[in-house]
């Protein structure tokens, strides 16, 4: 059970208020921010995080302006449709042909006190494993190529994992360390409003955890990871890493369900059970409302299951479900020791095009830009990211158990970052 202190604890920490969003800051005294996006269109996530620092985000049920202005930005890629060039006009920012002019805004030297990084959309390749090669690292290393040369660095959020390359993914973050400068990155998932608004207590015990969720492979499968890491982070003694990943697709997944247990190669049923019971979207039958889709209805209505198993060093036991056709939204349950029924909450998404779950994404980000301090650890989005690619490799090699020694990567959660009014 959660106890008093730590729901109180909970309680007033989504009252104060971050610094960042206390201060509508001095316009002399803003911080200035850089963008380097793949493209900027309608519904991208350069329209969805970028556009935070042009027009402001709700707060609490205030209008809130951000301490920084945009001054500059990269493109990568002009579709049709895109809404760089008018942004810029709109809100007197200047789009530079190299991320180096970009961070120097036509000078010598860096000239921001802030970059966002964001590579989500476009056209670039997949490898042979289905990974859209987004070049998040790419423009990482360009950025840090002009700190190098300029002799100075600023914070930088990095939009969602770090990169589909693991090797990629444990440079940027240890290139961080060494250069000394605040690297923060991930999805709004973690940081969105949750129904009911729960935390994993600290210090819990889960046994197992589970995310029930949609969408596709390389992307939102992402997003469902850092729903179920937000929340295991918190167990007792913090993040160790994972031992061993599995994906499993197909008509193997409802085999694996049948089997009603982690040990016999499938999962709690309880905690699917959970999962389903939190959801808002849950697929029903022609004329009914609210009924307990069967076995076979689910079998009918879910074209491509996919299960991602992951089993940590220290014992945890977690499933990913990508179940489109049965949910349309995120949802998780954990079973705690000593505790008879599942802790289980909806990971809440506003639709398009009120997203203000990315409001809650980039105040995070404002908080770092503005205190030089990141208020989540970046380890768990390289854990994510590691977790992705491992499992993306399980599929690519007949859907086989893969040890992964290289996912050693240990952390202590900070503060409760999710929104709650």
């Amino acid at each position: 059970m959660i106890s008093r202190r730590t729901y109180l604890g909970a309680m007033l920490s989504s009252i104060a208020l971050s610094p960042s969003l206390m201060a509508q800051g001095d316009p002399k005294q803003k911080k200035k921010l850089a963008i380097i996006t793949t493209e900027w269109r309608f519904r991208s996530h350069a329209w969805h995080m970028g556009e935070r620092f042009l027009g402001g985000y709700p707060v609490k049920g205030k209008w809130h302006h951000p301490a920084i202005d945009v001054v500059s930005a990269y493109v990568d890629q002009v579709p049709a449709g895109d809404l760089s060039k008018a942004r810029a006009l709109e809100s007197n920012f200047k789009i530079y042909p190299t991320i180096a002019e970009t961070l120097r805004c036509g000078t010598d030297k860096l000239s921001v006190d802030a970059v966002l990084i964001i590579g989500e959309h476009g056209d670039y390749p997949d490898n042979e494993l289905g990974q859209k090669k987004y070049p998040r690292y790419e423009f990482f290393q360009k950025v840090v190529e002009v700190f190098k040369k300029d002799g100075s660095t600023t914070p930088i959020f990095n939009d969602k994992h770090l990169s589909w390359n693991w090797d990629w993914a444990k440079e940027m973050v240890d290139t961080s360390r060494k250069m000394k400068f605040p690297l923060l990155a991930g999805s709004s998932l973690p940081v969105t409003w949750r129904m009911p608004a729960v935390e994993m207590p600290e210090n819990a015990q889960p046994e197992e955890v589970m995310c029930l969720a949609m969408g596709g492979v390389d992307s939102y499968d992402f997003h469902a990871l850092e729903v179920m890491q937000c929340m295991a982070e918190r167990r007792k003694g913090g993040e160790t890493g994972v031992k061993a990943v599995q994906a499993i697709r197909g008509e193997e997944v409802w085999k694996r369900m049948a089997s009603d247990s982690w040990e016999k190669g499938g999962w709690n049923p309880k905690l699917f059970e959970a999962c389903m019971n939190r959801s808002q979207t849950l697929a029903q039958a022609p004329t009914y409302s609210h009924r307990k889709p069967t076995t076979k209805q689910m079998a009918d209505w879910v074209k491509a299951p996919m299960a991602y198993r992951i089993e940590y060093l220290d014992g945890l036991k977690s499933t990913m479900l990508l179940m489109n056709g049965l949910v349309g939204d995120f949802t998780f349950a954990a079973s705690l020791k000593d505790q008879a029924e599942p802790l289980s909450t909806l990971f809440y998404l506003p639709t398009n095009p009120n997203v203000s779950y990315s409001a809650a994404l980039m105040s995070n980000a404002e908080e770092m830009f503005i205190t030089g301090k990141a208020p989540y650890p970046v380890e768990r989005t390289l854990l994510t990211s590691g977790i992705l690619a491992a499992c993306l490799g399980s599929l690519g090699n007949g859907q086989k158990r893969i040890e992964t020694p290289h996912l050693k990567v240990s952390y202590q959660p900070r503060k409760s970052t999710f929104w709650r009014e």
